[in-house]
């Protein structure tokens, strides 16, 4: 054994997988635009189905599906004889998946499917079978030889299967129009659903918790506010309402090296007047690339007319989850 080499026969494998995939592209012919039209067209659920290999990969394509706009779940075909064929309704669509395209457990049911007058999709290893004469659309996704050197061990047959799924789940989310924001929602938790949903609004400081002084306020009380709210910088509001400048802990640095006077200027002298900010309801997401583009830590959230609304850094981000 110790002789042996393992990385040939990985590379031998992942190369027969490879061009396994490569001999799908010159099968998309009408059968794929029949199958996505039909899945744009159903009213309910995708139905997957599988048996042994194929229902792994089934459960897989489903939840492929599922996440990315097209409503649909798992049923297996054994099962389904024994009452979960209560679960596919008249308005569903089904997708059975059988690299042999005759296997029994799936060929049961094409009375039942065909009973109920639901659309079947067939993703199958064979052309003439049972399962692809039955269906309205028939995806081939058939190997000369699986990589087990046995050709037994279904392998590059269930990459094929698995790859064909994944090509209808991503024409249907382009078909749909399926945007981030809807990706977010189908994933809430995590990493993934902090950056896509998580707003300023959700994590800036507001109210009187926002550092925030006037034009005329003395350097002096400028950085007792900044220490009073603690977020390493404050703000500086016109007359208007409007967010003039912003002095931070990097500009309070610079300006000692100035050997200013804190108690006799103001803020005025010294704040930064163009400011990096991000509008209100914008994502959390936008505001940490702000604050990485333009090498800041910290920066003020402005509504619709320049008025500041809160303040946020990047302790708040990370606290948040979103870096």
């Amino acid at each position: 054994m110790s002789d042996f080499d393992f990385i040939a026969s990985a590379q031998r494998t992942i190369s027969m997988e490879r061009d396994a995939v490569d001999s799908l592209l010159a099968r998309l012919n009408d059968q794929f635009v029949t199958a996505c039209e039909t899945l744009l067209a159903c009213s309910a659920r995708i139905v997957v189905t599988g048996m042994g290999k194929s229902g792994h990969v089934g459960k897989k394509i489903a939840a492929t599906l599922a996440s990315t706009g097209s409503p649909a779940f798992f049923v297996h075909p054994g099962e389904a004889s024994h009452g979960d064929m209560g679960m596919i309704t008249n308005k569903d669509v089904v997708i059975a998946l059988s690299n042999s395209g005759n296997t029994a457990e799936l060929v049961t049911l094409l009375p039942l499917i065909k009973r109920l007058g639901v659309p079947m999709i067939s993703i199958t290893g064979n052309p003439d079978s049972t399962l692809a004469r039955a269906a309205i659309a028939n995806l081939h996704t058939g190997v000369e030889l699986e990589a087990c050197p046995l050709n037994l061990a279904p392998t590059s047959s269930t990459t094929t299967a698995l790859v064909m799924g994944d090509a209808l789940a991503i024409a249907m989310l382009e078909a749909r129009g399926f945007s981030a924001e809807d990706f977010a929602f189908s994933h809430p938790g995590g990493t993934l659903g902090r950056r896509l949903l998580l707003l300023v609004d959700d994590i800036m400081h507001a109210g009187e918790r926002m550092p925030m002084v006037n034009p005329d306020t003395t350097l002096r009380d400028a950085l007792l506010e900044m220490t009073h709210k603690g977020l390493g910088l404050t703000g500086i509001r016109d007359p208007q309402g409007k967010l003039a400048g912003i002095f931070t802990d990097g500009d309070l640095r610079r300006t000692l090296d100035q050997n200013i006077d804190i108690h006799t200027s103001t803020i005025a002298d010294v704040m930064t007047r163009r400011c990096k900010t991000v509008r209100q309801g914008a994502l959390a997401a936008e505001a940490l690339k702000v604050m990485e583009d333009g090498k800041i830590n910290g920066l003020f959230v402005v509504d619709a007319v320049g008025q500041p609304v809160g303040a946020l850094n990047m302790h708040d981000l990370l606290r948040a989850g979103v870096v």
